[in-house]
């Protein structure tokens, strides 16, 4: 009834004499009362209204999430619910310019469309953090470049420092310029490995002006338009061999693939082509640069000599016993062996744990998560509760500046969330915390230390109700599902979920891993509806109308829309109230029509089944699997130490059938459905792959060095 008197539309145009008028048909359903006043049908010769059958009120839907906002101070803390609106920038723009922006807009809607007593805070703002990142990599740029011209004025002089340093801006602009060219932004990747090449860049006209200034010194009567070619021509081919070797030494990373492949190869690629452009800088544009501004032989340049006189005896006290013709031979084995005993001391300082193996070190970042999975029966209102207990633990800790909690839904995504699928997580038993820190340099603790020490006080919460939790901080490199990863393979969903809980077994009695989780959900009661056809069938009811009449009970069902002009129309829902969603008694007590247009109760056409809830099927490659995960922290902060300590008990490990479980570490097994197994992924897969492509490629440069040399 709803849904056919909220009917309207043009009819077509009424022709008279004088014109065309436009016909149309209505109204809409504009307001409460239009709803209340339609007429479902007669009953005893009376009009029976909606309102007659049924309660009607205008606010908001039923909660199915809930979100708060709560800013942490000196004098306490107080949650907000809060709506939370996520601003994503297109493709090639300027985060920093998006996010000044969209502030500066907000604030020309204060007291305009946003009502005064509505508080606006920013939760996240990746903007700021780009452009803190990019300064700081610039102001390291710069002063890496002072380094060199200051170097070079204390060796050469300053009309030599004056040349190398603007050799070295020509060339980082010309590297600019091509990396755009490239498809590269100018990012805190690509500034990184405009940092890394610094040194390498001036290498070449260093070579230049330095043999420039050599020949002045040893032909003082020629002038430098003389001197220059001789002198430029002297060390062209050692510089362009030296300059392909080091490019034939880069070059090859760019050819990493995995997650890394993107981090890595901007490195390469600029360098590479910083090498190129500063070649050609140091035989185009410094000698010109030389005949201008070098001055002709002097005692100042002298004096500037001396320093490379003074440097070369301290040289040659270390060569000469190398070089001897008695004890040469004997002095450079010594050297040989002293060199590979250093490389094998080095191999073993990531085993003995001296020094700890791990891909990317922690970034002291300005925020962490707080993931929280409760028993799956859980209402939203009980999640809230839990999250904002726990946000009382988190505001106890004084780096906290701020906290969201989300409940029944995801926060906004982020890259570590992509990866990790967080936009999944739309169910009432699910929530999360979006922890903010004060700037880092406000505090003296790092967020991975801060993170560490909070998540002890966050479990014995999460224990109480029985409910699992994950303190999850933003990763320094590409993201994985988490940093310890076991997928579980093989042929029957019982058997996985078997092996997976002896792995997750396996990794709680290991020190050092925290946060163990499992992709199977806890055994959850859920009722089985069975309509019975036959039955339905003779009573002229379709088991759609059973369907949808017991989904529009519980879940509700969008049957109108209000057209009160406003921008998104209002739906009006029908659904039972909250206080009878809590048995079936009630549900079935909604009727629908047989075929004689009767009333018929659903309790008549369906019986109760009790039932468990079904497992989640999780397939990677098309292959099933299930996932147990885990992070490590303690002294040796690295997952690959916790990985590799839990394997002594994942050895004992066996399958329903009673056989030993295979381990894989770097590829899937071939045949999953003959045998279980146990493939080892997350940061060791990262780091696996990371380091087996950069051996390659400087395999393949050594190959590369050895043809040009």
């Amino acid at each position: 009834a709803l849904e056919t008197a909220n009917l309207g539309m043009p009819v077509g145009d009424l022709l008279t004499e004088q014109g065309v008028v436009a016909i149309e048909t209505g109204p809409f359903l504009r307001n409460l009362k239009d709803v209340e006043s339609i007429a479902l049908g007669v009953r005893q010769g009376n009009p029976v209204y909606v309102k007659d059958v049924a309660a009607v009120v205008e606010g908001p839907i039923q909660n199915r999430r809930l979100v708060w906002h709560t800013d942490v101070s000196d004098k306490g803390s107080e949650d907000h619910p809060a709506v939370t609106i996520s601003v994503t920038k297109k493709p090639g723009e300027n985060a920093v310019d998006v996010s000044n922006q969209v502030l500066s807009q907000l604030q020309s809607l204060r007291s305009t469309l946003i009502p005064k007593d509505i508080e606006i805070a920013v939760s996240r703002n990746y903007g700021e953090t780009a452009n803190e990142k990019a300064s700081k990599l610039i102001q390291k740029l710069i002063f890496a470049t002072l380094s060199v011209v200051a170097l070079i004025f204390f060796a050469l002089g300053r009309r030599e420092a004056m040349i190398v340093g603007s050799a070295v801006v020509l060339t980082l602009a010309a590297t600019l310029f091509a990396s755009w060219a490239w498809g590269f932004t100018i990012n805190r990747v690509s500034l990184f490995a405009l940092i890394f090449s610094i040194g390498i860049l001036v290498d070449d006209a260093i070579v230049v002006v330095e043999n420039i200034h050599r020949h002045q010194l040893l032909f003082p009567n020629k002038s430098l338009k003389e001197i220059i070619p001789g002198a430029v021509d002297e060390v062209g081919g050692p510089t362009i061999l030296a300059t392909l070797t080091v490019i034939a030494a880069l070059l090859p990373m760019a050819f990493i693939t995995g997650l890394m492949g993107p981090y890595m190869s901007p490195i390469p690629i600029n360098s590479s082509m910083g090498m190129l452009l500063s070649l050609a800088i140091a035989f185009m544009v410094t000698p010109w640069m030389a005949r201008i501004w070098l001055a002709q032989h002097s005692d100042s340049q002298k004096a500037h000599f001396n320093l490379a006189l003074w440097i070369s005896p301290k040289f040659k006290k270390i060569f000469d016993p190398l070089l001897s013709d008695q004890s040469g031979k004997r002095n450079r084995k010594l050297l040989a062996g002293g060199v590979i005993g250093a490389i094998l001391i080095s191999f073993s300082l990531p085993i003995t744990g001296l020094v700890v193996l791990k891909m990317l070190p922690f970034d002291n970042k300005s925020e962490f998560q707080v993931i929280l999975d409760m028993p799956p029966s859980t209402r939203v209102e009980k999640t809230s509760e839990v999250l904002r207990e726990m946000g009382v633990a988190l505001s106890k800790s004084p780096e906290v500046s701020s906290y969201q909690i989300y409940a029944g839904t995801s926060a906004p995504i982020n890259f570590n969330g992509l990866v990790r699928q967080y936009y999944f997580r739309q169910n009432p038993a699910l929530g999360d915390i979006q922890v903010n820190l004060v700037d880092k340099h406000h505090r003296s603790d790092q967020s991975h230390l801060i993170a560490s020490r909070i998540r002890p006080a966050l479990q014995e919460i999460a224990k109480k109700y029985n409910a699992n939790v994950k303190v999850v901080e933003v990763p320094p490199g590409p993201p994985v599902l988490s940093p310890i990863v076991a997928e579980i393979y093989g042929p029957t969903p019982e058997g996985r979920l078997s092996v997976s809980k002896s792995v997750r077994s396996a990794l709680e009695r290991t020190d050092g891993v925290v946060d163990i989780d499992d992709s199977s959900i806890a055994k959850s009661p859920k009722q089985f509806l069975l309509v019975d056809r036959r039955k339905a069938s003779l009573m002229g009811v379709s088991q759609q109308a059973i369907v949808t009449t017991l989904r529009a009970g519980l879940a509700g069902e969008n049957v109108a829309y209000i057209h009160d002009e406003s921008k998104y129309p209002a739906p009006t829902e029908i659904r039972l109230p909250e206080n009878k969603q809590d048995s079936l008694k009630e549900l079935l007590k909604l009727t629908v029509r047989n075929s004689q247009r009767e009333a018929v109760p659903l309790s008549q056409l369906v019986s109760i089944v009790d039932a468990d809830r079904e497992q989640i099927i999780y397939r990677k490659d098309l292959l099933p699997v299930s996932y147990v995960i885990g992070d490590s922290a303690g002294k040796v902060d690295s997952p690959l130490y916790g990985l590799f300590k839990a394997r002594s008990l994942t050895k004992e490990i066996r399958d329903p059938n009673g056989k030993e479980v295979e381990e894989f570490f770097t590829a899937a097994p071939s045949d999953p459905y003959q045998s279980y197994a146990i493939k080892w992924d997350g940061e060791w897969q990262v780091t696996y792959e990371t380091f087996r492509d950069m051996g390659a490629a400087y395999a393949v440069g050594l190959i590369l060095i050895y043809l040009l040399v």
